[in-house]
């Protein structure tokens, strides 16, 4: 099985995921996308929405590729590009990182190894463009019982803000969600993520970066795969030849 990542261009806006091309969860503010009136083209939207930071910016995706075919991506952009990341309350983000919206991959490809290529590319990039941090909004799944019940009211109230339907898209309701359409928290500080800003339910996460960053994470991981293939080598006999 052959993997590869490369940078979303202007021209490869199609070779998006399906999900991730008509999603604008991250990109549309909630009450743009609530009425119909307004907005009834989420393809269009989110084309229109990389084009314009691409433009502005520079590179903001990451398209992994399993034999050919699309496997997944990651988006990531400066945060003032970004209207729903206003709502959270572990908001702003600071003002030295880019922030990671989206580490979407595909089945059958629903793996970390695959998210973990698509997080080591967009490091990649960051640290070329001399950025010292990427940072993103996590979303814990199952909250501990004692925490949720303590705030339930708040947070279905802010469910309802943050989590709000697009309507007129393609997509049934329940498709763009924050369950659907952010990361979990606990993938992300898999991958090194540390909480900078704690809550039940969305924590905000920070990745340090540096020049070394890719080399360090290369030489960590041929350690382990050295050390396992040691620890797998049975032992010679005394006497041996």
């Amino acid at each position: 099985m052959s993997t590869s990542v490369t940078a979303l261009t202007l021209g490869g806006l199609d070779k998006l995921p399906a999900h991730a091309r008509r999603c604008v969860f991250w990109e549309i503010d909630p009450a743009v996308a609530a009425d119909s009136r307004s907005f009834s083209d989420p393809v269009f939207e989110k084309e229109a929405w990389l084009s314009t930071v691409m433009l502005e910016w520079g590179s903001c995706g990451q398209v992994a590729h399993v034999d050919g075919n699309v496997a997944g991506c990651a988006l990531y952009s400066p945060p003032s590009a970004v209207p729903r990341a206003s709502l959270f309350p572990t908001s702003p983000v600071s003002p030295d990182a880019i922030l990671l919206t989206t580490l979407r991959t595909d089945s059958p490809h629903r793996d970390e190894d695959v998210a973990h290529r698509l997080v080591q590319a967009v490091v990649s990039d960051l640290v070329r463009r001399g950025v010292r941090a990427l940072e993103a909004f996590g979303i814990r799944t199952d909250p501990p019982a004692t925490r949720l019940s303590d705030r339930l009211a708040g947070s279905m109230t802010l469910m309802e803000r943050i989590g709000a339907p697009v309507r007129g898209s393609a997509a049934s309701p329940t498709e763009c969600s924050p369950q659907t359409c952010m990361i979990d928290a606990d993938l992300l500080e898999e991958f090194g993520f540390k909480v900078v800003a704690p809550h039940h339910r969305f924590p905000r996460l920070r990745l340090e970066l540096n020049s070394d960053h890719g080399w360090k994470e290369d030489v960590e991981r041929a350690l382990d795969q050295l050390l396992a293939a040691a620890s797998m080598t049975p032992p010679a006999r005394a006497g041996a030849r």
